[in-house]
C-alpha cells in the first residue's frame, strides 16, 4: 500500500490536464475581458473622431447656429458609418468657447450601454456607460 501510494505521487502523467483545468477559466475571463475593453476602447476613439470631424465640419458656418447646423448635419450623415457608434444614442452640443470667442467647442454624448463590456463579471472595475468627447477648433483667422 505504502509502495502504490508513492508511485502515485512520483506519477507526472496527469498534471497538464489539471493545469489547464486550472488556468482556461482564468484565460478565457481574460480573453473576454480584453475583448470587451477593445470594443468600448474602440467607441470611444470613434466617437473622439467624429467629434474632431464635426468641429472641421462647423467652422465653414457664418455664425454659431449655421455651424450647429452643419455639425448637425455631418453627424446625422456620417454617425452610421462608424461600426461601434448607434446615431440614436449620439447627442451633441456646439457653442462658442467661454475663454476665447474665435474658437469653437464641440462636445459629443453617447450612451454606451448597448455595448458587451456591460455584460462582464459585475465585481470588475467598469466606465462610465457615458462616453463623452470633445474637440475645439479656432475660427478663421491665426
Amino acid at each position: 500500500m505504502i509502495l502504490r501510494s508513492r508511485e502515485l505521487c512520483r506519477d507526472i502523467r496527469g498534471t497538464a490536464v489539471i493545469e489547464f483545468a486550472i488556468l482556461t477559466p482564468v484565460f478565457l475571463l481574460m480573453l473576454t475581458g480584453m475583448l470587451a475593453y477593445g470594443i468600448y476602447f474602440g467607441a470611444a476613439h470613434a466617437l473622439q473622431q467624429l467629434a474632431a470631424d464635426a468641429a472641421r465640419t462647423a467652422i465653414a458656418g457664418i455664425n454659431v447656429a449655421e455651424g450647429r447646423r452643419l455639425a448637425a448635419d455631418y453627424l446625422s450623415r456620417n454617425a452610421a458609418t462608424y461600426m461601434l457608434i448607434d446615431p440614436q444614442r449620439l447627442d451633441f452640443d456646439i457653442a462658442v468657447a467661454p475663454d476665447n470667442p474665435d474658437q469653437y467647442r464641440i462636445e459629443l454624448r453617447y450612451d454606451a450601454g448597448d455595448l458587451p463590456i456591460w455584460n462582464l463579471y459585475p465585481p470588475l472595475p467598469l466606465p462610465s456607460t457615458q462616453i463623452v468627447h470633445g474637440a475645439t477648433i479656432r475660427r478663421g483667422g491665426l
